[in-house]
């Protein structure tokens, strides 16, 4: 299945973004691809809203939400794209939102991990997910969903892998800073070569934030890539066959003798 990353740098108007996004999305469909995956805040960035943030969320999702489904079923593209979802407090939750081709709602992933690091504190807007990992399937791929901050932790990619992740799509928003880049495509790579699975993660492109959208083989090899164009997207054909290749000669799946919880065994 060919999949794309769509980058982009969203504004503060739920309307304008999605349009964005279709131009994206058309030019995705015009070279064959499947699956489209955009940006975590595609809906609109934390920074650009007018107003109180959460009432803007509470009157905009469900905007957001069927605007993407009309997207996706006038291109005929499954779409992962990334928005705030009410929660009833204060405080909404950034949300994935799986797509499929006819427009229907496949599923949605709350961020689990929230940026609490780099002087940055996510958590005083939105509030941590409560659903768990998210696997869905989109044209025969077993699809695991992940945001941003949550490239950071190992234990999330490799669970979704133990649930038969084919393919780790990553929306995100990853600040620019010392060494930003050099985290972003290290744990990429790491994550698709620790699990042997496919990873296409789409980054916003800003003034704050680094782009770099890219899509790895498993053995963590970029098919594609962007850097930091405001606008763009990237294609590669995402196959089982690779994946039953790199397992062949590296099953380190398999080879495992630590599943779960790690038993620390003292030093004698």
């Amino acid at each position: 299945m060919k999949v794309s990353v769509g980058q982009f740098n969203p504004g503060g108007d739920v309307g304008e973004n999605l349009a964005t996004m279709r131009r994206l999305a058309d030019a995705a469909k015009a070279q064959a691809a499947s699956l489209i995956v955009f940006p975590e805040e595609s809906m609109f960035s934390v920074g650009r809203v007018h107003g109180d943030f959460a009432a803007a969320v509470d009157a905009q999702w469900t905007t957001f939400v069927r605007g993407l489904s009309l997207l996706a079923s006038e291109v005929g593209i499954a779409a992962i794209a990334g928005g705030y979802e009410g929660s009833g407090e204060d405080r909404p939750f950034n949300t994935l939102i799986a797509v499929a081709d006819d427009g229907r709602i496949i599923d949605t992933y709350r961020k689990l991990h929230l940026y609490d690091a780099f002087s940055y504190q996510e958590s005083k807007r939105i509030k941590p997910g409560d659903g768990g990992i998210k696997l869905v399937t989109i044209g025969g791929l077993r699809v695991g969903i992940m945001t941003c901050y949550d490239l950071r932790f190992p234990e999330l990619a490799r669970a979704l892998a133990d649930e038969g992740a084919d393919l780790i799509c990553i929306g995100a928003a990853w600040f620019k800073g010392d060494h930003k880049v050099d985290h972003w495509e290290s744990l990429l790579k790491a994550r698709a070569i620790e699990n042997t699975c496919w990873v296409a993660a789409a980054g916003t492109s800003s003034e704050h934030c680094i782009g770099h959208s890219v899509i790895l083989d498993p053995m963590g090899i970029p098919q594609v890539f962007l850097n930091d164009e405001p606008e763009g997207i990237a294609t590669a054909d995402v196959t089982l066959k690779r994946i039953e290749e790199v397992r062949e000669f590296l099953p380190v799946l398999k080879n495992r003798r630590l599943a779960g919880t790690a038993r620390i065994v003292p030093a004698h």
